[in-house]
């Protein structure tokens, strides 16, 4: 495990130098297109519904702002995308209950609660943070605690980042023994280093995955017995951390609603506490780049996901708001299987581009 670590964090230093290869106008350029903050909200949607995984795509992210392509200010809005993107996956699990009505309606519930909050999360937090900054200057005072200062100029070193640097140095010095182009060295990096944070990350999940299914199995048992509430959360947290992957967590449930075991009210703070746990991948990103702007957007996406949990969960009424909304959704699609369709297609590839193409 601590060696596929290590290749992740390789992966990621790989992606930084090869975009800090390409030079300055393709950063410019990148810049251009994401300007907007709905452009790199729905750019984040799409980014990470095509990889499947919110970690490989806040990663990259981490990548970008570490090599300076990306401002924080622009980033932020990315990662916000990011966590309504990896929602997919448990929505489209659920959609193998679909010839069992009752069933079906329990599971695209339990699927869609997840969708609900996250986009509840992003209509308080995104305007909040384009007016005043509140989650990204958060994140800043974080950081200058955790050592030095300033973020989008500042530098820190560390073992670990000296340590993954040397082997992307070898991989730098063989692109240039095939090629003499900057441009062709800085996508042959960068290919580099999205291959390695996928196969680190697929292996990472499946072994965890491996160690932990019948832990997890027993940990959802005990949620069952106690009602789910603070323990449920704590789950969440604990299973998305070790299998670093919300997107299982979240899958695991989807069945055990649909199948009754699990109430909605129940599987929802672990739901919550997967959008916790998820944001560890962002963190350990940021231990290879290096700008500390990379820790900072690190930091913005974990307290994102703290204070839309904060928000929603204390109290009841709000509480049940996703929920009854998700079980509404869940009535109509059984009502109408259209509707899923157009739902999924909709909701995760047609408006993400349709707003890339608009705000960009």
């Amino acid at each position: 495990m601590f060696g596929l670590l290590y290749l992740f964090l390789v992966g990621v230093s790989s992606l930084e130098a090869g975009i800090k290869a390409l030079g300055a106008d393709f950063q410019v350029g990148l810049l251009e297109r994401v300007d907007h903050p709905l452009a790199g909200l729905f750019a984040g949607i799409l980014a990470t519904v095509l990889v499947q995984s919110s970690s490989v795509s806040t990663s990259t992210i981490v990548g970008l702002v570490g090599a300076g392509t990306l401002t924080v200010d622009a980033a932020v809005p990315m990662i916000m995308g990011a966590n309504i993107g990896t929602t997919v996956t448990s929505t489209i699990a659920s959609l193998g209950h679909v010839r069992r009505g009752d069933e079906f309606r329990r599971a695209f519930a339990a699927a869609t609660v997840h969708d609900i909050f996250n986009v509840m999360s992003v209509i308080v937090f995104l305007p909040i943070q384009l007016s005043t900054s509140f989650l990204s200057n958060t994140a800043e005072n974080i950081a200058d605690l955790l050592g030095g200062s300033g973020v989008q100029g500042g530098t820190a070193s560390s073992p670990i980042k000296q340590a993954v640097k040397e082997p992307v140095s070898w991989v730098k010095q063989a692109s240039e023994s095939i090629t003499d182009s900057e441009q062709l060295l800085g996508f042959l990096l960068i290919a580099f280093g999205l291959v390695i944070i996928f196969a680190a990350l697929a292996f990472i999940t499946k072994s965890m995955r491996l160690l932990i299914a019948e832990r997890i199995e027993v940990a959802m048992n005990a949620l069952i017995s106690r009602g789910g509430g603070l323990p449920g959360l704590a789950a969440g947290l604990v299973m998305t951390v070790a299998v670093q992957s919300s997107s299982i967590t979240t899958s695991i449930l989807v069945p055990m609603v649909g199948s009754g075991v699990l109430t909605l009210k129940n599987a929802f703070p672990v739901t919550l506490g997967a959008n916790l746990g998820t944001t560890v991948t962002a963190l350990l990103a940021s231990l290879a780049v290096d700008l500390r702007a990379g820790l900072v957007v690190a930091l913005t996406h974990t307290l994102f996901n703290v204070f839309g949990t904060l928000l929603v969960y204390p109290v009841p009424a709000i509480r049940a708001i996703p929920v009854r909304l998700a079980e509404g959704l869940a009535a109509r699609a059984v009502e109408n299987y259209l509707l899923v369709g157009a739902y999924v297609v909709g909701a995760f590839l047609l408006v993400p581009m349709i707003g890339i193409v608009l705000f960009s």
